[in-house]
């Protein structure tokens, strides 16, 4: 055949492809873009964890301390804002984790599986056991003194680990336990922030807050005027986030602040979209000239433009912002968290007193057993209740593995340790050490409990994970 028969598809069809652009050009709904980022991150935080523990117990230990401890500042005349990269890491790139973490809650309880409360029922009962029952072995076990600190670390549930460890296993589990680990996770996260917020601030510095209360405020009245340009907010965030972290309430609260602010009402309605589409595309039709560049062609640029502003009007902001900031948190911001926080000296010679150590003890076991414990004590408990029902197609012996994955505590876990043992060095050591061990052990206890109590029958509509 001549090339006459088989032209080049690229004339043929009118698009040109990157070499590498068809993989990306998959349409995935939001749901499934979510899985499938939640899962890549995972992947790269176990790596960056195994990088990290390589470092803090290699020849390059002190290199890699010296790192996190350089100092960096903004300085700007007699205005100066100092932290070392350790500190920028936790309270400035964390900001956006919990910027998205906050556009994820606020999603979840307007059109998410916590909008309807029949739905929300069993989620929310499961996350709060999950975080009452670590959190009361952990003090049990570390009922005074400084220790006594850590009681929030164990509340915690890693949802990209989790969700990571759950998509092995994308043949054998419905679609509706993957929606339930999300919405247990996410509330999670909320009883995590309101705990940060609420018992790991010290001191409070009452003008700061004051001005961080003002740019809340003034962030609602962007929304109620509706403003949709996201500049204006990330602008008003960042000042509110300095004023935070002036005030002594954790800074990176001014992420969940500024994401609860931004608009989940699209501009335009689908049947409004829908009409604008077809008039542009009507103008675009009679415009157009075939063989001609569209940069010379200003009436079909306007069109364009205008195309593209209708596609942003009809989706909201609140999405839109998700969709982008998604990807830099889960592969950049998380990954460059686990790399500056999962570095961990181990010496072996002292491994018996480190695994008997209260701290260590009380986290794992928090983690392990209180997250076993407490999700599945709650859930079977509004189930019997009649208050909640099991999602579609799923059994109660697959929530019990699911509470089994809630143990894997990480990024939060190690997040919240730094809050409460941040001036011992020592305590700190053993928190990240049961966060680790109980992580790990969870990971592969769930992941053996699903493969055991699930069939591949049991995924009767094809999981989201398998389409990825």
């Amino acid at each position: 055949m001549n090339n006459q028969e088989n032209p080049d598809p690229k004339i043929e069809t009118g698009v040109y492809h990157a070499p590498w652009e068809k993989s990306f050009d998959r349409i995935l709904t939001p749901f499934e873009e979510f899985i499938h980022r939640q899962t890549t991150s995972g992947f790269l935080l176990m790596c960056m964890a195994v990088v990290a523990l390589v470092l803090a117990n290699g020849p390059l230990a002190s290199a890699y301390e010296r790192v996190l401890h350089v100092l960096i500042g903004l300085n700007i005349g007699s205005w100066a804002l100092e932290m070392t990269l350790h500190h920028w890491i936790n309270d400035g790139l964390m900001a956006l984790f919990f910027f998205v973490v906050g556009l994820e809650l606020k999603r979840e309880f307007v059109v998410g599986e916590l909008a309807n409360p029949r739905n929300a029922v069993l989620p929310i009962a499961a996350a709060i056991g999950g975080m009452v029952i670590p959190a009361l072995i952990y003090f049990s076990i570390n009922p005074r003194g400084d220790a006594a600190d850590g009681w929030g670390i164990s509340m915690a549930t890693d949802i990209a680990f989790a969700i990571g460890v759950l998509a092995l296993l994308a043949s054998r589990v419905p679609k509706a336990l993957i929606t339930f680990l999300v919405a247990l996770a996410i509330v999670d996260d909320l009883g995590a922030v309101m705990v940060i917020a609420v018992f790991y601030t010290d001191t409070i510095a009452l003008g700061p807050l004051l001005a961080s209360a003002g740019l809340f405020a003034l962030l609602l009245a962007f929304n109620l005027g509706g403003i949709r340009n996201s500049i204006p907010y990330f602008v008003v965030a960042v000042l509110m986030w300095y004023a935070l972290q002036q005030s002594g309430v954790h800074a990176t609260l001014a992420g969940i602040l500024g994401a609860l602010t931004v608009p989940a009402v699209p501009k335009y309605d689908p049947a409004r979209f829908s009409e604008h589409v077809r008039e542009l595309m009507n103008r675009f039709d009679s415009t157009h000239q075939l063989g001609t560049s569209i940069m010379t062609n200003d009436e079909l640029r306007a069109v364009v433009q205008a195309l593209e502003n209708g596609v942003r009007s009809v989706e909201a902001p609140l999405q839109r912002l998700e969709h982008i900031w998604h990807m830099p948190v889960a592969y950049l911001v998380i990954p460059i968290f686990a790399l500056a926080n999962a570095g961990i000296p181990l010496t072996f010679g002292s491994l018996g007193e480190t695994l008997s150590h209260p701290v260590m003890l009380g986290v794992a076991l928090g983690l392990l057993l209180g997250k076993f414990i407490g999700i599945t004590g709650a859930s079977w408990l509004v189930l019997k209740l009649g208050v909640a029902e099991l999602p579609k197609d799923t059994r109660f012996t697959q929530i019990a593995g699911v509470s089994l994955l809630a143990g894997i505590g990480f990024t939060m876990s190690i997040f919240v340790a730094q809050l409460g043992f941040g001036e011992r060095e020592d305590l700190l050591l053993m928190a990240k050490t049961g966060i680790l061990a109980a992580s790990l052990l969870a990971g592969v206890a769930g992941f053996i409990w699903l493969y055991l109590v699930s069939k591949p029958e049991a995924a009767q509509d094809q999981s989201p994970l398998t389409r990825i």
